[in-house]
């Protein structure tokens, strides 16, 4: 690299690629497993978090030190990429690493992914989801040690052959001559996938928790299934519809029309998306929570990392099912329509259902989707697509709430829509972190800390204080 590329690459700070560190420590190899285990990267060592070049100081054997210590630490051994350069009369040296191909990597049996300009430390969850990501494969393919054919319904799986030759298939097997053919079912082992669809017996794995709640913690009524997935579907919708208003048109027709709370297709949609994606191998449960004016539909599992919601919402994804097997299943028995469509379906539905717009997020282990009954004013905030764009708008939905206008006299005009938004929710709370900042307006937390630092070298907006007890001011 030549100075001009070093001097770009440290002005562009810290992300999802690179990252600066005063000394070579025990970080300094988390980062690389870190980079090893998304998409790469490197680390620039003599460079403080705020970019200035402080230099390092290095003896003969120094960086062939650094590289012994990186090998003797990683499992797999990593071996980085080592260039020294002075740079203003100062010396750094950056580490490279590539993409490893088989995850994960791990130091001192932690294992780290790089999620923005940070090293996050993955759960058990991740690491299982990353390995066999490494090896195309996903959990339900895998075969199940604990279980036999012999725990596998015969009849179910008739049932589902009966239901693919109704959609034209001219499946003639019988149904273990069938199992073995779509690799549900290999030497006398069964796959999870076998086990989630035909189980004889309700089991703890497919445990959906279903209530009807009067508020937050009052519960009217409740439901735990245990059933195979297929049944599932059934089951949660009619829950569902148990406890949502119904209308009943006169049409002066023979039949009057009936009309749900909510469109039933879109309640039946998430329900289906919710088992494909769903991460079987956490310990939590499935929960649907039917509210007055709402529905809230938790899976355990997040979106993959390299999909925002801001990605989700305006369709800009490539969709990797979670299960690819069950996801297959449930094309074949049309269940679901194609991959990647049922964000945009659900969207759809409520729009010309004339309901707001549903909401989508990652929370804790898992994702959230909540529809919202007509009326409902429970949404503070306009979702956005990649443009910054109000998304609601673009596709002409309706939306409960809005970001307040109130952005404080004597700012430049030629700011952008989002920086504005910014100041206007620091103006009414300055205590707001950046993740609650991109939360609220609906971007990503990379693109909001982009922003910032535009106000900030603007000299705009400053921070005073720590991270955790700080506050921000607006300077006008």
């Amino acid at each position: 690299m030549t100075e001009t590329e070093i001097n770009e690459l440290i002005a562009a700070g810290e992300n999802k690629v690179c990252e600066f560190k005063r000394n070579f420590n025990v970080e300094t190899i988390e980062a690389l497993v870190a980079f090893a285990n998304t998409n790469g990267g490197k680390v620039l060592i003599g460079v403080n978090d705020d970019g200035d070049i402080v230099g390092v100081n290095l003896e003969r054997e120094t960086a062939h030190n650094w590289v012994n210590e990186i090998k003797s630490k990683t499992t797999p051994q990593l071996i980085p990429d080592v260039n020294l350069y002075t740079i203003a009369g100062k010396e750094i040296v950056i580490l490279s690493i590539q993409e490893y191909p088989v995850k994960p990597v791990a130091v001192r049996g932690k294992y780290y992914k790089r999620v923005a300009n940070s090293n996050h430390l993955m759960g058990i969850s991740e690491v299982v989801n990353l390995h066999l990501s490494a090896f195309n494969t996903s959990w339900d393919f895998y075969l199940n040690s604990h279980f036999r054919i012999d725990d596998i319904s015969l009849e179910k799986v008739q049932a589902v052959i009966e239901m693919m030759n109704a959609r034209g298939r001219n499946i003639d097997d019988d149904p273990m001559t069938f199992l073995f053919k779509n690799d549900l079912v290999r030497e006398e082992h069964i796959t999870n996938a076998a086990l989630l669809l035909f189980s004889v017996r309700d089991t703890v794995f497919t445990t959906i928790e279903l209530g009807r709640f009067q508020t937050e913690i009052i519960i009217k009524d409740s439901l735990r299934t245990k059933s195979d997935i297929v049944t599932q579907i059934g089951q949660v919708v009619d829950f569902v519809k148990k406890h949502i208003n119904k209308e009943i048109l006169i049409t002066g027709k023979t039949q009057n029309t009936e009309k749900w709370q909510y469109p039933i297709e879109a309640v039946r949609e998430v329900v289906a998306n919710m088992i494909v994606h769903r991460d079987y191998s956490l310990s939590s449960d499935s929960v649907v929570k039917v509210f007055d004016d709402k529905i809230e539909f938790y899976n355990p599992g997040r979106l993959p990392e390299n999909i925002t919601v801001e990605d989700l919402i305006s369709f800009n994804y490539k969709s990797v099912p979670r299960n690819k097997l069950i996801a297959d299943f449930f094309k074949e028995l049309g269940i679901i329509e194609k991959y990647g469509s049922g964000i945009k379906r659900i969207i759809s539905l409520c729009k010309e259902y004339d309901l707001p717009v549903p909401k989508f997020e990652n929370i804790s282990e898992g994702f959230l989707v909540t529809l919202f009954a007509r009326g409902n004013r429970g949404v503070t905030a306009p979702i956005l697509n990649d443009t910054g764009e109000d998304f609601a708008e673009s596709i002409g939905a309706k939306v409960p709430g809005k970001v307040p206008d109130r952005v404080p006299g004597k700012v430049p005009d030629n700011l952008t829509e989002n920086q504005r938004k910014i100041l206007s929710l620091l103006t009414e709370n300055s205590r707001l972190s950046l993740s609650e900042l991109a939360l609220q307006i609906g971007m990503s937390k990379r693109k909001m800390l982009v922003n910032v630092n535009v106000l900030k070298s603007r000299g705009i907006l400053t921070r005073v204080g720590t991270t955790k007890s700080g506050y921000w001011q607006i300077i006008t």
